[in-house]
């Protein structure tokens, strides 16, 4: 049970409680925090109060009276939405504040699973309902060190793919045979799984205007050959076949030929600087010990493609959090498409991959990061030319 930990943090925070909601298993994040699985489908709605200090406390409905069984502290019934408002002021009696899956303005989304209506209902009793992201970033983002090692393995595995793809396409256009987006990414899945590796769904693979779509994924009806003189970008995330691993996602661009245009090369060079500044943002934060918050690396790699009149074909945030999900519920680089204030933890693990999309062509160069305790590194290989197929 976590229940010892997340007081620790409720503490330190100076934040009353956590309260956890959930209806029809709507949030994830508040199954896998408290490490519980209800024994049967979620039709009522549960609350479980973890205060700052003394014993956790639930409310349930009577039709599902054992839904918290399996947590600790004592558990008040209700029945009737009357029942259910007085349980709830019983539960918080005593606090100010309380931290729930909720973010001002929904800043922050990925942890906004909470209702509008529910935070009113906590409001109404007289409490301040804060968010919970970091509070959730503490207990899903930090990694332990078996799931640092899965991740370093899942990475050298993926690299192994990613680079028999290529291979893969560059001697079916040496045969002059035919080679789809679609064919090399079935071969991909089906490399994944003679590795020992899973993923949840793509990947990747595009050529030459399609690389400007960043999730573009080819399907048998719907997909380009790939022929001399095209870009082929490869973006592809796995973990092992394990429980709690912890998954690896890298995007990669090619040319097909020994001479890519000038323009291609230009792009490709400023999505490598962007990306390669934003890799020295997070390591010297760690060497120095410098608290650094998810927006500041986006502002990085962001402002050196501006500077190079790209901005506005950098159309997403320049990195997602990774854990058991290939999009995990810690900090984000970014300051596009939220501005998250989040710190960028210790032990936390997180992707950094600028792009520059234009009309003809696109090119992303993505690399993940875990930062250590003195020190950032980049967990795979990394690409600093474009891979030529021939």
């Amino acid at each position: 049970m976590r229940i010892r930990e997340i007081q620790e943090e409720l503490v330190n925070r100076e934040i009353d409680g956590w309260l956890f909601f959930d209806h029809h298993q709507r949030d994830s994040i508040a199954y896998r925090v408290l490490q519980f699985s209800p024994a049967r489908h979620v039709t009522r709605r549960w609350y479980y109060f973890v205060p700052a200090t003394g014993e956790p406390r639930g409310l349930v409905h009577r039709i599902e009276p054992h839904i918290l069984d399996s947590l600790p502290g004592t558990k008040i019934r209700y029945a009737s939405w009357q029942e259910q408002r007085q349980g709830l002021g019983e539960l918080l009696s005593g606090c100010r504040s309380v931290a729930m899956q909720y973010s001002p303005f929904c800043s922050i989304p990925y942890v906004a699973t909470v209702d509008a209506g529910t935070v009113e209902l906590v409001r109404s009793l007289g409490l301040e309902v804060v968010s919970s992201a970091d509070l959730v970033q503490r207990f899903e983002a930090i990694l332990r060190p078996a799931q640092v090692e899965s991740h370093l393995e899942a990475g050298r595995r993926v690299d192994q793919v990613r680079q028999r793809a290529f291979d893969m396409i560059a001697a079916r256009l040496r045969e002059g045979a035919e080679i789809s987006e679609f064919a090399v990414r079935q071969y991909i899945l089906d490399e994944f799984r003679l590795a020992g590796l899973i993923t949840d769904h793509g990947p990747i693979v595009a050529v030459n205007a399609n690389c400007s779509n960043p999730h573009y994924e080819p399907t048998v009806e719907l997909c380009q050959p790939i022929r001399p003189g095209d870009l082929v970008l490869i973006d592809m995330w796995a973990k092992l076949n394990s429980p709690g691993s912890i998954y690896y996602d890298i995007t990669w661009t090619g040319f097909c030929g020994s001479a890519p245009p000038p323009a291609i090369l230009e792009v490709f060079r400023h999505v490598r600087t962007a990306r390669n500044i934003a890799i020295q943002k997070v390591k010297e934060a760690a060497v120095n010990q410098v608290v650094l918050r998810g927006f500041e690396v986006d502002d990085a790699a962001r402002e050196h493609i501006k500077a190079q009149g790209f901005g506005d074909y950098f159309i997403h945030r320049t990195g997602h959090s990774i854990g058991q999900e290939v999009h995990g519920n810690g900090a984000n680089m970014d300051n596009l498409e939220t501005h998250d204030e989040r710190t960028v933890c210790q032990w936390s693990c997180f992707s950094i991959e600028p792009g520059i999309y234009l009309p003809a062509f696109g090119i992303r160069s993505e690399v993940n990061m875990l930062v250590r305790e003195r020190d950032a590194i980049v967990t795979g290989e990394i690409q600093e030319e474009l891979v030529g197929i021939q």
